[in-house]
């Protein structure tokens, strides 16, 4: 199921329990992007364990 057709299901099923259709795929993407790429600036990830080589080699 892609990402359309999950968002008809949702709309279908909050239609039918008289509550707020869901925002639609792809809205939020670019600030959700937006505040992930500034917490990796602000707290960069560590280095991935094991892959450090001994000096020397």
């Amino acid at each position: 199921m892609d990402a359309i057709q999950q968002h008809m299901l949702d709309t279908y099923r909050a239609a039918r329990l008289s509550e707020p259709a869901p925002p639609p795929p792809g809205r939020h993407d670019r600030s959700a992007l937006r505040g992930l790429y500034r917490h990796w600036f602000a707290h960069p990830p560590a280095g991935r364990p094991g892959t450090a080589r001994p000096s020397g080699v």
